[in-house]
């Protein structure tokens, strides 16, 4: 996915945890950080409490959404998802993407793999891989505060 271009929609979920949201829901009112992550995934597991950190500390300016992108097929277990995901504090939503729908539509290839998008849903900023959160805190502020004036 290159910068720029557009959110897509987020349809093909096998299921949704912690409620469900449509490209419709988040383009238009504030910047979305969609997260990819796996139940498999020692490096996403580690990076929770940072993503779960900006979703609080922005909660009124930010729209945080969590893409479980499973790995193999013991990552299918939807009860383990679940428990994984309260286990973490993953309380926001959670697009289960056992069928990579949403992956392919991202053409991402990696967990974790952070997408940043401006509140007209075009693609301002990616990452990918366990560290960087400095980065990402960063390009997170600069598409802040680019909304805020």
């Amino acid at each position: 996915m290159k910068l720029r271009a557009p959110m897509p929609e987020l349809d093909g979920a096998v299921t949704w945890l912690n409620g469900e949201v449509s490209r419709e829901d988040l383009v238009g009112e504030k910047p979305t950080l969609i997260h990819f992550w796996s139940v498999s995934c020692h490096l996403c597991k580690e990076a929770m409490p940072d993503i779960n950190e900006l979703r609080d500390e922005y909660e009124d300016n930010l729209n945080v959404v969590a893409v479980h992108m499973p790995r193999s097929e013991d990552d299918l277990d939807m009860d383990v998802i679940a428990q994984v995901a309260k286990g973490h504090d993953i309380s926001q939503p959670i697009y289960v993407d056992s069928e990579h729908k949403l992956t392919e539509a991202f053409e991402n290839q990696y967990v974790p793999a952070y997408y940043v998008f401006d509140k007209e849903g075009q693609l301002r900023h990616f990452q990918a891989g366990g560290s960087g959160m400095k980065m990402l805190r960063k390009r997170l502020n600069r598409v802040l505060d680019t909304e805020e004036k």
